[in-house]
């Protein structure tokens, strides 16, 4: 990839690019896992206005949120997280989302977008850290190669049909983020 990208904290002012990142990401990865009418039903103005929410610290629970931000194309990817939100799992911060347009995977990026974030959740949070992710996306493959242990799966409904989740974990963050130190590509 020639052109440059730099991960960065996010920005109130880049809510309406997560959002169509978020939006886009969720079409092209979970066509053919999720109901087709979830998918087509997702609003832009709506994760908008979530994203601003979580931008500006009103979304009830302290969002960390960085981007990858392309020199010429904007924002291409994002990652959220914060202090864990299902306290039974003896983990202290979870990855709520990394999504990656598709023509940016394989070039770093992710791994980029996780270790910023690691980063930030080891100082706030602590150690342990983890993430939910769908069982059947391939993507989650990722979390394996970044050194992820499966910890628990659970089931979560979603356009009215249930679906399998598998969550990652990480005892110690600051090996994880020691080992990989990001760089922007």
């Amino acid at each position: 990839m020639s052109d440059r990208i730099i991960v960065r904290r996010a920005h109130l002012s880049d809510a309406a690019a997560i959002a169509r990142a978020h939006i886009d990401c969720w079409r092209s990865t979970y066509a053919g896992l999720l109901p087709e009418r979830l998918l087509v039903n997702l609003s832009h103005a709506d994760y908008q206005n979530q994203w601003q929410r979580h931008l500006l610290g009103r979304s009830g629970r302290k969002h960390y949120v960085y981007v990858a931000e392309h020199e010429t194309m904007g924002v291409v990817g994002f990652v959220s997280g914060g202090n864990v939100r299902n306290s039974v799992l003896d983990h202290k911060s979870e990855i709520y989302a990394l999504y990656l347009l598709d023509e940016f995977h394989g070039f770093g990026c992710g791994r980029m977008l996780f270790h910023c974030l690691a980063k930030r959740l080891f100082r706030k949070c602590g150690s342990r850290l983890m993430v939910w992710v769908l069982s059947a996306n391939p993507s989650r493959y990722f979390y394996e190669a970044m050194g992820g242990q499966i910890i628990a799966t659970r089931y979560e409904a979603m356009g009215g049909s249930e679906f399998q989740m598998t969550a990652y974990g990480w005892t110690d963050v600051d090996e994880l983020v020691s080992a990989y130190p990001p760089q922007n590509l």
